[in-house]
C-alpha cells in the first residue's frame, strides 16, 4: 500500500544512491513492524508538550507508544499496565502511576478515550481523530496561534483531513464581542390620587 514510483520518489531515490548507496534506508516497504501516523505528529507531540495543555505531565511518550500498538479501527486493546509504562519509559516502584497519570492526561486533553474492564483502568483506549482532538483544545483556548497556524498549514500540504471535513456542519468557533446597549432614562412620573402630573 504504498504509492507508485513518480517523479519526486525517483529523485529520491537517485539522492540517496548518490550520497549513501551503501546503506540500508528504512523505507517501510516490505516492513511489517511500523504504525500509522498523521504527518502533523512532530507538532502535535509539542502540543502535548506544552505546560498549558497538560500541566507538569508530559504525555508524551505515552501517546507515542499508544500510536505505536494500533493496529486498525482506531481502538487498542491493551496488555499489562506495567508493559505499556515500561515500553513509554517508566520503570521502577512508580512507573505504572506515572503512566497512569499520562493516560489520564491523554484523556482529559481528548486524544484519548478509555474503558475499564474489572481492575484494569485501561482495558481498552479508543485514539480520538487528532484533528478533533486539536479543535477541542483551540476552542479552550490552549493552543496558540502561532502554533495553529503551522499545524493548519501542514495539515493542507500533507492533504490531512480537517476537522471541517470531519465534523460536517460544524465551523470553527469564533468568539464575537457583544455590545452592550445603555438603558435610556425613563422620566419620573408623579402619581397624586391616582393621576398622573
Amino acid at each position: 500500500m504504498f504509492p507508485k514510483k513518480n517523479a519526486v520518489r525517483v529523485r529520491r531515490e537517485e539522492i540517496k544512491a548518490e550520497f549513501w548507496e551503501k546503506e540500508i534506508a528504512w523505507t517501510g516497504d516490505n516492513e511489517a513492524g511500523w504504525f500509522r501516523a498523521t504527518r502533523t505528529l512532530p507538532l502535535i507531540l509539542n502540543l502535548l508538550a506544552d505546560k498549558k495543555v497538560s500541566g507538569s505531565l508530559d504525555p508524551t511518550r505515552v501517546y507515542l507508544e499508544l500510536l505505536a500498538r494500533h493496529m486498525d479501527s482506531g481502538l487498542v486493546e491493551m496488555a499489562s499496565e506495567g508493559e505499556h509504562s515500561y515500553a513509554a519509559s517508566y520503570s521502577g516502584t512508580r512507573g505504572v502511576r506515572t503512566w497512569q497519570e499520562r493516560m489520564k492526561v491523554l484523556e482529559e486533553c481528548g486524544f484519548i478515550k478509555t474503558k475499564k474492564s474489572g481492575n484494569l483502568l485501561f482495558k481498552y483506549v479508543l485514539l480520538v481523530h487528532p484533528a478533533i482532538a486539536v479543535q477541542n483544545l483551540r476552542n479552550q483556548g490552549k493552543v496558540t496561534d502561532v502554533w495553529w497556524e503551522n499545524y493548519r498549514a501542514r495539515q493542507i500540504e500533507a492533504k490531512e483531513s480537517l476537522y471541517e471535513k470531519l465534523v460536517p456542519n460544524t465551523s470553527p468557533a469564533k468568539v464575537v464581542q457583544l455590545k452592550v446597549a445603555k438603558a435610556k432614562e425613563v422620566p419620573k412620573v408623579t402619581v397624586k390620587a391616582g393621576k398622573a402630573l
